[in-house]
């Protein structure tokens, strides 16, 4: 059987990685909806984990003071599906912030409300905002005002020179962009390995992230040039569980015909318990 390597720093994105702490997020935030929480700001981290492997699920999600839950997710590709599984991290956002006791009380429960957003770095055209709505993936189509379920998700490319009141706001932000673009940049000439490398030592020497990526550089650098073998070893693991499970059916399985011959049971017998 193949090993898995379940080490921490191949669960998560680059992006979860810097903003994943709580003043870069708040700037973050703050940089797309142009709000100014601080510092003193009560957050609650919510990002979800898968937790076998204890991989993030989600990229990004988080309570601010008890009043919005906003998930935050980073696209390399366009994905026209994001309200969909937004729905589907939300309410497991929701179970993790309600108790099931309050759930099943005669009180009505408050929640915080939701954002959703998507910050879009891949090399397709995109434009500087889109909207993306669930109600648009129905089979069929209905008027707005007829939509019983809707979620809303925006879709902002954060490409450098797109969007660029964002990185004005946010020095992360504006380094991250600047970056990403020097890896698609040297990956042009040179494999992607030193094009990596490359550009986390340009970026220490200009001043760009610079204490993250002194801190994280070899970390960074397995993410983005290793992500794909994780990939890799989940459809392995989820082949193997497969053949495993029917491996555990086959035992199982003699173990009952053997089980039914010691009781004495004829071929014909055993062929139609087998069968019921």
């Amino acid at each position: 059987m193949t090993e898995i390597k379940t080490s921490r720093k191949y669960k998560s994105s680059v992006f979860t990685l810097l903003f994943g702490e709580k003043n870069n997020l708040l700037e973050l935030y703050n940089a797309i909806e142009n709000t100014n929480y601080g510092s003193d700001t009560d957050v609650w981290i919510t990002t979800l984990e898968d937790a076998l492997f204890m991989e993030q699920i989600n990229d990004i999600s988080f309570v601010i003071e008890g009043k919005f839950v906003v998930m935050i997710e980073h696209q390399s590709s366009k994905n026209p599906n994001m309200p969909l599984r937004m729905l589907l991290y939300i309410a497991r956002v929701y179970e993790k912030i309600v108790s099931n006791d309050n759930l099943y009380g005669s009180k009505k429960i408050t929640i915080p409300n939701p954002e959703f957003i998507v910050l879009y770095n891949g090399d397709d055209e995109c434009p500087d905002k889109q909207v993306l709505k669930l109600s648009d993936m129905f089979s069929e189509p209905l008027p707005e005002s007829l939509a019983k379920l809707e979620l809303v998700v925006n879709v902002y490319n954060i490409n450098k020179g797109r969007n660029e009141e964002f990185a004005t706001r946010s020095e992360k932000l504006k380094g991250y962009e600047i970056f990403i673009f020097l890896i698609k940049e040297y990956v042009k000439s040179m494999d992607r390995g030193s094009a990596i490398k490359r550009a986390i030592v340009d970026c220490i020497h200009q001043n760009v992230l610079r204490d993250f990526l002194k801190e994280h550089g070899s970390e960074i650098h397995n993410m983005l040039l290793s992500g794909w073998n994780w990939d890799d070893a989940k459809r392995v693991w989820q082949r193997e569980a497969k053949e495993d499970g029917i491996d555990i059916g086959r035992k199982e399985r003699d173990n009952e015909i053997l089980s039914l011959i010691k009781k004495g049971y004829t071929a014909a017998d055993i062929e139609k318990h087998l069968l019921r």
